[in-house]
């Protein structure tokens, strides 16, 4: 099958990438090597596919909507892994127009590509973000989500509204996953397992929100890849679907797990959290087991003992 993913140089996108080349797909990767973080970094993830002859590689803006859709009458993508976005909640604040411009109308060019070329599944690469603070727990799809905390959030909920439009009035299949703090190796640096990892080992301060009492439902990367790949093989008419692992985790006992692979006590800031942070997230995944047969397998313990393994191998050297 032939598959279109967008920011396929990212952490989720290069991992995704490679594991559809060793199923057997056809990828049409797409990336801006923006500098939100280092492009050397992205160059480095797509070093391992890029040479693969059903690897084909474009550096391409998804704003560029001519681009995108000669992209896709070339290719003609029977499904669509839509993972390309500016992330990260604390940047998007004072940046909403940069964010709506690739979040969400980069999303209209890729969803209005689809649609003219008969893509039979697109999948979206929402966020946990988008409950906010919500006070049920835990997360459900159900929810309103109408209080997103930042720029960010609201641009993906803007961008899962907009899917329901295409599927309403063109009958394509949309699928939005909500991705709950995903981690492993290749982790962008700007994410916390990465930045605590690192700070750790440089011996450099840490910021801990509310001395460490926040809670993240943290997802090994591998797992969430089988959601994604379970979901762009189901065509589902409109769906939201949480993919976390279900254990929000305090932020003291992730960071302890952290001190005791690397083999160094981390130097804490430990200010109150901002208003663009809940206080925990909690994935609901009853939809996820239903529809996607999704088991997310990977303790915490386990998924950062990978990562550090990583780590070591790729950062240090």
């Amino acid at each position: 099958m032939t598959i279109l993913v967008t920011g396929a140089a990212g952490f989720i996108g290069s991992t995704l990438t490679d594991a559809l080349l060793r199923r057997g797909d056809t990828v049409v990767a797409v990336d801006d090597f923006n500098d939100y973080y280092d492009p050397a970094r992205k160059r480095a993830n797509v070093e391992g596919f890029r040479r693969n002859p059903r690897a084909h590689l474009y550096e391409m803006d998804i704003r560029d909507a001519g681009a995108i859709a000669k992209l896709f009458a070339e290719h003609r993508p029977r499904a669509v892994a839509h993972l390309g976005a500016y992330g990260g909640v604390r940047y998007s604040i004072g940046r909403a127009p940069l964010y709506t411009e690739v979040n969400f109308l980069g999303t209209v060019n890729v969803l209005e590509a689809a649609r003219q070329h008969g893509t039979g599944v697109f999948v979206f690469a929402s966020t946990s973000s988008v409950y906010g603070n919500s006070l049920q727990l835990p997360f459900v799809e159900t929810d309103s989500c109408n209080l997103p905390l930042a720029p960010y959030p609201a641009s993906k909920k803007a961008a899962e509204v907009m899917g329901y439009t295409y599927h309403n009035l063109h009958d394509l299949n949309f699928t939005a996953l909500r991705f709950f703090s995903v981690y492993g190796p290749r982790g962008r640096p700007d994410m916390m397992p990465f930045m605590v990892t690192d700070r750790v080992v440089r011996g450099e301060e840490i910021t801990l929100f509310d001395a460490g009492r926040l809670r993240r439902d943290w997802t090994y990367v591998d797992d969430v890849i089988a959601g994604v790949i379970a979901a762009l093989e189901r065509p589902l008419g409109y769906q939201i679907i949480n993919l976390g692992r279900g254990e929000p985790v305090l932020m003291t006992d992730f960071v302890a797990i952290v001190e005791k692979l690397v083999g160094k006590r981390a130097l804490l800031s430990t200010p109150p959290a901002p208003d663009s942070e809940p206080q925990v997230t909690f994935a609901d995944i009853g939809r996820a087991r239903t529809l996607l047969d999704y088991r997310p397998d990977t303790p915490v313990e386990a998924g950062l003992g990978r990562m550090w393994e990583w780590y070591q191998r790729e950062v240090m050297r």
